[in-house]
């Protein structure tokens, strides 16, 4: 069994976004003209300028406006907003179309009841959650490694099992989150310390907060951030300091991974 649902957003109980609309912003964008979208969506001329019309209408910002100059005069063209609600649509959809599939998994392994349906829905207490795309995977007999690409540049290593990766259907290009309580991520300030840990990511510290036993330190690892939680001693050992650069070290075994 297979579920498939149409995405729609709304403003003020109004239908605001939806593919059809979609796919004539992206025919604008391409053609610049709302006439030759229209044609190549498709949809009549009268109900492509109604659909701008309605958006531009409900939007807080402009999406689509005249153009001046160009070799036909002039014509139609996205602003940046438009441009930012297919971009968000997009990964909307995607989403959506992974909730769907986990589903139609569910009801293939004969797990469609309540609980599996509440297990979909469920949120992680783990804090460190980053989101990246699977570059490379090495299969084993029993386990693999996903190395996961992150948007700071750093890879970080997963081992899961191999039934895991098939049962999730993770390939690579794929995007992931990776999830690693932080308790388990140890900070060093030697750079060169030898360490077993898989994951060494240099950071700066952004922030500390320091309680009766523990300490949180947030490291910033260039458009991520990492959330480690060390007793007082070791923080007051090490001199931890907002500024100061470190190394997380998170076991490989530690990391695991969601789709």
């Amino acid at each position: 069994m297979e579920f498939s649902s149409n995405l729609t957003l709304e403003i003020f109980n109004q239908p605001f976004i939806l593919e059809k609309r979609i796919e004539l912003l992206k025919a604008i964008e391409k053609e610049g003209s709302i006439n030759k979208a229209a044609k190549s969506v498709p949809m009549s001329y009268k109900a492509a300028w109604e659909a701008v019309d309605m958006m531009n209408n409900l939007s807080p910002r402009p999406i689509v406006i005249k153009a001046t100059g160009g070799k036909n005069g002039g014509g139609t063209e996205l602003t940046d907003y438009g441009r930012d609600l297919i971009n968000s649509y997009t990964l909307l959809k995607r989403e959506q179309e992974k909730f769907l599939n986990s589903m139609s998994r569910l009801v293939d392994g004969g797990e469609f009841n309540i609980n599996a349906i509440r297990r979909l829905s469920m949120q992680i207490s783990a804090r460190n959650q980053i989101s990246g795309v699977v570059e490379h995977i090495d299969h084993g007999k029993v386990n693999a490694q996903l190395y996961i690409k992150l948007k700071s540049g750093y890879t970080i290593i997963s081992v899961v099992t191999d039934n895991a990766v098939e049962s999730m259907a993770i390939k690579v290009g794929d995007e992931v989150v990776a999830i690693f309580k932080s308790s388990s991520v140890i900070l060093s300030t030697d750079n060169a310390v030898g360490v077993s840990s898989r994951n060494k990511i240099k950071g700066i510290i952004s922030n500390i907060s320091t309680g009766e036993i523990n300490t949180e330190v947030t490291v910033d690892i260039g458009g991520d951030r990492i959330t480690s939680i060390i007793t007082k001693n070791a923080a007051e050992e090490l001199g931890l300091k907002t500024g100061d650069e470190v190394t997380a070290l998170i076991k490989s075994s530690d990391v695991m991974v969601g789709k």
